[in-house]
């Protein structure tokens, strides 16, 4: 059975650490040692104070549910131990020489780098247009002005523009916008909305190429235990590490 190190233990970790099926947590780390203790308790795996100490443990890939700079400070570092690793802030990878040295990193290392679908669905249909020619590629996403920390009695629009350029303005709403661009290989246009009608986060893709027409609507029910984490985000993890072995592989 795989065995997991777990990078962050915040909501996201609490959920994989409920939901283990194909696989087994061995190890946990994050910044807040009582935090990672909570994790110890539900899934006897061991928690770490130490980083160094806990990347060089006894198991198969790192899951990173922790932030955008963790990401970034420590993925390197897990694939010189020869690990995988399935990163959960994908803002991280807007940075493209960050990018670059990862995929470097990971070829010298023959490791792989996992970026989950996250809070939408439609990322296979991505891969298979930038193989002919994608037109248009629009994000539109609609949230309620207190997620936003807005105060405002209508909706209204408060970005457009690329999803490299959203980071900087709305760094925690651009996870989304980044996993379209990578699956599509090329930045997408991102249009953010706040909207004191809505009481969950509307994702809406507009994709058109020479293959065709797509449009997916997702309406993100937030996690039970804390509302600022989308539930299909944290799903999306556990459906990646349960297929990861699996020889039969669905999807592109």
């Amino acid at each position: 059975m795989m065995k997991i190190g777990l990078l962050g233990c915040g909501n996201i970790g609490h959920i994989i650490a409920r939901h283990t099926g194909g696989f087994t947590i061995a190890a946990v780390y994050d910044e807040v040692y009582e935090m990672a203790s909570e994790i110890q308790a539900i899934s006897g795996a061991t928690a770490y104070r130490d980083f160094t100490a806990f990347v060089a443990a006894d198991f198969d890939i790192v899951v990173e549910a922790a932030s955008v700079s963790a990401a970034k400070l420590f993925a390197e570092e897990v694939l010189a131990h020869n690990k995988d690793i399935v990163i959960m802030s994908v803002g991280a990878l807007t940075d493209k020489t960050f990018r670059e040295t990862l995929r470097s990193r990971a070829r010298e290392h023959g490791k792989k780098v996992y970026i989950p679908s996250g809070a939408i669905f439609g990322l296979d249909n991505l891969k298979i247009g930038r193989i002919s020619t994608i037109k248009r590629l629009l994000l539109r996403t609609t949230k309620s002005p207190a997620s936003l920390g807005i105060d405002t009695k209508e909706r209204r629009r408060i970005f457009s523009g690329k999803a490299n350029e959203c980071i900087k303005a709305f760094p925690k709403n651009v996870n989304v916008s980044v996993a379209m661009s990578l699956a599509a290989g090329m930045d997408t246009d991102v249009e953010l909305w706040v909207d004191p009608a809505v009481d969950r986060n509307v994702h809406e893709l507009f994709i058109e190429g020479d293959f065709g027409e797509t449009y997916i609507k997702v309406t993100n029910f937030p996690s039970p235990d804390n509302p600022a984490t989308s539930y299909l985000a944290a799903l999306s993890i556990l459906s990646l590490l349960e297929k990861i072995d699996d020889p039969i592989v669905v999807g592109t």
